[in-house]
């Protein structure tokens, strides 16, 4: 006969729902690391490009880059694929199998927090540039990128989910563990990096600043869910 897609090893119901389960959970990981990768490549293609244009010629040095493509692609895949599966990936509709991986939703977004990454990084470069680019302006510049990114990971985690982004955080140890070890080594980078990392250190002051200003990524997320979640509400 024909092959079939789901072997089941015993005669529960119970596996199929467990089956189904886990795949859609499977899924919905790698689109949120998609949108996650794509949203970073979006705000540094167009720093990269644009900087040179603007007057500050490496905005990113290329070991700078480097730490950012690991935050972007080993670190968040771990990341995001360690999130567990929840119960309401059942409450979804069927996908159509032939369907593009990147949804609408996905693709407005990348390009809108993208966007709003980039014009808020070159809008930066734009304000240093005038007076004459420095040492500390460059690192906080830098600084500022990854920690948006920092943020932003935790409104990836729970993309095309009705929650928070921190409900259920704790019951995640690798996600917690992964993030907040993206946080200590950025800081370790900037304070001992030196001119490996074209870095110089900052005040306590500035890392409250720089980590405190970038958080408005996870707050307007929230601010945005919660008005989907009152708009579903109305129509249902």
């Amino acid at each position: 006969g024909a092959p079939a897609d789901i072997v089941l090893l015993d005669d529960s119901f119970a596996s199929i729902v467990r089956a189904v389960k886990w795949g859609r959970s499977l899924y919905a990981n790698i689109q949120r690391f998609i949108l996650f990768q794509l949203t970073i490549n979006v705000a540094a293609l167009t720093v990269a490009f644009l900087g040179p244009f603007i007057g500050v010629a490496l905005p990113f040095t290329v070991i700078q880059m480097l730490w950012i493509n690991l935050i972007m692609d080993t670190l968040a895949a771990l990341a995001l694929a360690s999130e567990p599966p929840h119960d309401d990936v059942m409450l979804a509709k069927p996908r159509d199998p032939e369907a593009f991986i990147l949804s609408p939703a996905m693709r407005k977004n990348i390009l809108m927090t993208g966007g709003f990454f980039a014009a808020l990084m070159v809008g930066w470069l734009l304000y240093i540039q005038g007076g004459g680019v420095t040492e500390k302006e460059l690192t906080v510049f830098f600084s500022t990128f990854v920690f948006l990114q920092f943020w932003n990971i935790f409104n990836a985690r729970i993309f095309g989910r009705d929650t928070c982004a921190l409900c259920g955080i704790f019951e995640n140890k690798a996600f917690l563990f992964i993030t907040l070890g993206i946080a200590m080594v950025q800081v370790l980078v900037v304070q001992v990096g030196g001119k490996f990392f074209r870095t110089v250190p900052l005040s306590l002051q500035d890392w409250l600043l720089i980590i405190g200003g970038t958080s408005i990524v996870l707050v307007v997320g929230e601010v945005v869910r919660g008005f989907a979640r009152k708009r579903n509400a109305k129509l249902a």
